[in-house]
């Protein structure tokens, strides 16, 4: 078996073959500097070496990470913790690029930015994360836009806002939290978020109540150990409600099919689709972006690869942090072996591992490896690969805290030299 490092050695040195003397260089532009974004950046730059030029566009002047954010709304953290800049990927040698785009030519292999510039490219990455569904709800968006109500769904103003927020609840408030249907970015975040908030509403606002309305008939993700939760640590503070899904917001009031129900405190989790920037390239129900999983490539345009929560889901495959910088990794191989006219991996293997809090001091987690069905062409879980916590404890909060700060330094190059 040839050892990865002389395979990614190899790989280098044909890539390399194609920068001749006055032939220029293969121009590679990924946009957006999440998880999925940076590591894309990162690691073709990483395999690719000088023979590839990397540009990273994005509109924002740092990183602010989802994974733990939920500690930062409960007082745990706070928010420098989650922030970082994109110093390190660009002394690896990737252009970094603060601008924000606002439309792409797959034809013409472009972007148009916001500036009326063009960015040329001949591969092109797009980690475009999610955006919100506020249409279907009426005063949903007015509630958002006003600050009545927020999602804390993007990591940044709106955690802070949610922290605010608690901390101004009236002892013997109501904190309402609703939950939309699946698929949304991190299916265990919304009850992570509750176990987080009926923590801190235990040691600061002990009269005060959470109530969660959820969308979806079940708790979606590690659901015996989250019920475990509810019941063991958060009896008595938190209400869990499944098949309710909001309807309607008018000032303090969230409309739901059975009941209107007013709070202080409106947590309003909205429905999601793939980001703006990829809509045209939305071929899965108008809302996500279809991939061809040995590539990442979207099957609505040749030469655009979509990486992270965008993307149609393989079956069983959750909207994670985790698993957008494992499809970034494929991503940039396919890119370096394609732009050298060369076959891609044929059996790519991607994993994921999410950390849940249900408490400040205890975690637990879910683990599963997925590998290319050439048959039904999708990623399937691998049987007997990964698996759940069999409870949560401190020491699972410990590498939970761990994973945090590994994952952002694989992604944004953090400690390299």
């Amino acid at each position: 078996m040839i050892a990865r490092r002389e395979l990614l050695g190899a790989a280098s040195l044909a890539l390399a073959g194609c920068a001749t003397p006055g032939r220029a260089r293969p121009q590679v532009v990924v946009v957006g500097g999440g998880f999925g974004g940076a590591t894309a950046a990162r690691y073709l730059k990483l395999w690719g070496g000088a023979a590839v030029d990397v540009t990273l566009v994005e509109r924002n002047d740092g990183f602010i990470s989802c994974p733990m954010s939920n500690l930062v709304i409960a007082g745990v953290r706070e928010p420098l913790s989650l922030a970082h800049g994109y110093a390190a990927l660009e002394a690896q040698g990737v252009r970094r690029l603060r601008a924000e785009v606002v439309g792409i030519d797959p034809a013409g292999r472009s972007l148009r930015l916001a500036d009326r510039s063009t960015l040329r490219w001949d591969r092109l990455i797009l980690a475009p994360g999610i955006d919100f569904q506020l249409d279907a709800t009426p005063g949903l968006a007015a509630a958002l836009d006003s600050g009545r109500a927020v999602h804390a769904w993007k990591a940044g103003a709106q955690t802070l806002a949610l922290r605010r927020q608690l901390e101004a609840l009236p002892e013997g408030g109501v904190v309402l939290m609703s939950i939309p249907k699946a698929p949304y970015r991190c299916p265990p975040g919304p009850y992570e978020r509750a176990c987080l908030i009926a923590s801190w509403l235990r040691r600061h606002r002990p009269r005060a109540k959470l109530l969660v309305l959820d969308a979806n008939p079940e708790i979606q993700s590690k659901k015996a150990l989250f019920e475990r939760a509810f019941r063991e640590h958060h009896a008595g503070v938190l209400t869990y409600q499944p098949n309710a899904e909001l309807r309607e917001v008018a000032g303090d009031v969230a409309r739901f099919e059975f009941e209107d129900v007013r709070a202080d405190v409106l947590n309003l989790i909205p429905p999601q689709r793939a980001g703006a920037l990829a809509r045209e390239l939305a071929n899965v129900n108008g809302r996500w972006v279809g991939v061809d999983w040995l590539s990442m490539q979207a099957q609505a345009a040749a030469g655009v690869h979509v990486v992270g929560d965008a993307v149609f889901s393989a079956p069983g495959m959750p909207k994670s942090a985790h698993l957008a910088n494992q499809q970034a990794k494929v991503a940039a191989a396919s890119v370096l072996a394609e732009l050298q006219g060369q076959p891609v991996n044929p059996a790519p293997v991607v994993m994921n591992t999410c950390y849940s809090f249900v408490t400040p001091d205890e975690a637990m987690h879910v683990a599963a490896v997925y590998q290319y069905d050439a048959t039904e062409r999708t990623m399937k879980a691998v049987a007997g690969a990964g698996g759940v916590s069999p409870r949560a404890s401190a020491a699972e909060a410990d590498v939970a805290r761990d994973w945090a700060e590994n994952i952002w330094a694989d992604s944004l190059a953090l400690g390299s030299k």
